[in-house]
C-alpha cells in the first residue's frame, strides 16, 4: 500500500470511508435512537482507545521520544479525538455545533488531503498507522454527520460562530499543551536559537505558517500585520508570528462561511429562515427611509 496524491490507494481510502458513512447511514437510520447513539459513541471510543494504543506500532514503538510527544494531543484532530467522546453527550448546542462544524471540515480536509501518510518516509512499514490515520479521520467526520442526519442534533446559522471560537480554544489547548510537554521534557524547550524558527513542533500552525506551506501561507493572507511583528525588543519590526493570535482573523474569516455552507446543506430551512429575516430587516428598514 503505497498513498500519493490521485493514485489507486488515495480512491481506494476516500471510497471506503464514504461508503462506510452511507453504510452506517441505511444500517442504522431506522433503528432506535438508543441504538444510534450507542454504535456512533461506540466508534469515538474506539478512536480513542486507538489513540493510546498506537504506541504499540511503528513508527511510535521504534521512536520512543516521537512514541512520548504524540501520546498526547498534539493537532486539531487529536484533540478532538480525546472531546468528542465527551461532547457527544453535552446538552449544549454550541458544543456539539462545533463537533459537528469542525469535526465535519477538518475530516474532509484530512482524507481529500492526507498529508501525514504520503509524508511518511517508509509507508510500507507503516501501514497499520496508515490504517490508524484513516480510521481516525473518518471517525471525526462521520460520526458528527451521522448524528445530525439520525436528528440527534439541529444545526442553526445563529450558531455558525460556535465552530470558530471552539476552534480557537481548541488551538490554545493545543499550545498550551505543547507548552505542558515541553516543561516536563517531552519536547526540548524553545529557546533564542529557534525563536524565529516557524517549524519547531509546529502542530496545527500554532507557531505560524509553515515553510513552504501552501495552506499556512494562504491563512497568513487574512492576518493582520500586527499579528506579524515582533512589536519590541531588539528583534523589533521582524517577520514574527504570534502564537495562536496570527490565527484569530483567518479562522472567523473561513470558517465561519464554511460552517454556513453545512447549514446550509443540512439544514436549508434555518438558512432561508436567516435570509428572509435579512428581507425583512431590509424592507422595513426601505419602508421606514421612505416614510421620512
Amino acid at each position: 500500500m503505497f498513498i500519493d496524491m490521485f493514485n489507486g490507494w488515495y480512491f481506494f481510502w476516500l471510497i471506503l470511508c464514504s461508503g462506510a458513512t452511507a453504510g452506517l447511514y441505511f444500517l442504522l437510520r431506522n433503528k432506535s435512537t438508543f441504538l444510534q447513539k450507542t454504535v456512533l459513541f461506540g466508534l469515538l471510543v474506539v478512536g480513542l482507545l486507538l489513540h493510546f494504543l498506537k504506541v504499540y506500532i511503528p513508527p511510535y514503538s521504534v521512536d520512543e521520544a516521537r512514541m512520548l510527544r504524540d501520546s498526547w494531543f498534539v493537532n486539531i484532530c487529536g484533540a478532538n479525538i480525546a472531546l468528542f467522546p465527551f461532547f457527544f453527550f453535552s446538552k449544549n448546542e454550541r458544543i456539539r455545533d462545533y463537533m459537528f462544524y469542525i469535526g465535519v471540515i477538518s475530516g474532509l480536509i484530512a482524507l481529500f488531503y492526507p498529508q501525514e501518510p504520503i509524508a511518511k518516509v517508509d509507508q510500507y512499514a507503516e501501514q497499520l498507522d496508515i490504517v490508524r490515520f484513516y480510521y481516525h479521520h473518518w471517525m471525526v467526520m462521520a460520526v458528527p454527520m451521522l448524528m445530525v442526519l439520525f436528528g440527534h442534533h439541529k444545526l442553526s446559522y445563529k450558531r455558525v460562530l460556535a465552530a470558530p471560537t471552539g476552534l480557537l480554544l481548541v488551538m490554545l489547548f493545543i499550545m498550551l499543551n505543547q507548552i505542558f510537554q515541553s516543561e516536563m521534557g517531552f519536547i526540548p524547550l524553545r529557546d533564542r536559537g529557534n525563536f524565529f524558527g516557524i517549524d519547531y513542533k509546529n502542530t496545527s500552525y500554532i507557531w505560524g505558517p509553515g515553510t513552504n506551506d501552501a495552506i499556512g501561507n494562504f491563512l497568513a493572507i487574512f492576518t493582520p500585520k500586527v499579528f506579524k511583528t515582533v512589536p519590541v525588543g531588539e528583534f523589533a519590526g521582524q517577520l514574527k508570528y504570534w502564537p495562536w493570535f496570527w490565527l484569530i482573523v483567518p479562522v472567523y474569516v473561513l470558517v465561519t462561511p464554511l460552517s454556513l455552507l453545512l447549514t446550509a446543506v443540512f439544514n436549508p430551512k434555518s438558512v432561508k429562515a436567516g435570509l428572509n429575516k435579512v428581507k425583512g430587516y431590509k424592507k422595513e428598514k426601505k419602508h421606514a427611509l421612505a416614510s421620512k
